[in-house]
């Protein structure tokens, strides 16, 4: 059972242009902002946007002050349209590679934005990964659908 591994599919439409959403996952200080779920913090430890690269980060729980990290590599990068990276925990009881891969398309309100994970250890139940996405996917539109005017 150890080896089962499960997959979470996420769908939204933004009210915001690609090009804010493509930067949002591929921002350290946006990252830190957006991707931790409720009740957590997040820190990108060291980030390069490239294939091959990646960045590692950690969330910490506000409340206990327990935190877990994680690697991400870059395996597919298209400016505005696609992001697929694999992700490692570094806990040794979350092992396992899982692979992400974030598809962004135009549309007349703003950006469908579909999400795939897969490879999700079996110790982590799928629906936990879908309320950490929700979470994470709400907070992503409030940065990202704000439009606030520049005036420098």
């Amino acid at each position: 059972m150890s080896g089962e591994t499960g997959t979470a599919r996420l769908h939204r439409v933004l009210r915001a242009p690609a090009e804010r959403i493509y930067k949002a996952f591929t921002d350290k200080s946006a990252l830190e902002r957006w991707l931790p779920p409720y009740g957590f913090t997040g820190t990108v430890h060291e980030i390069d946007v490239r294939v091959g690269g990646g960045y590692r980060m950690s969330f910490t729980n506000f409340g206990s002050g327990s935190s877990h990290s994680f690697r991400v590599e870059f395996t597919e990068l298209v400016a505005n349209k696609r992001i697929r990276h694999t992700d490692r925990f570094d806990d040794e009881n979350l092992p396992g590679e899982m692979l992400v891969s974030i598809d962004l398309q135009t549309v007349c309100c703003g950006t469908d934005i579909n999400i795939v994970q897969e490879g999700i250890p079996s110790v982590i139940p799928v629906e936990m990964c879908y309320l950490g996405w929700q979470e994470s996917l709400e907070q992503l539109a409030r940065l990202v659908e704000a439009d606030i005017p520049d005036n420098g």
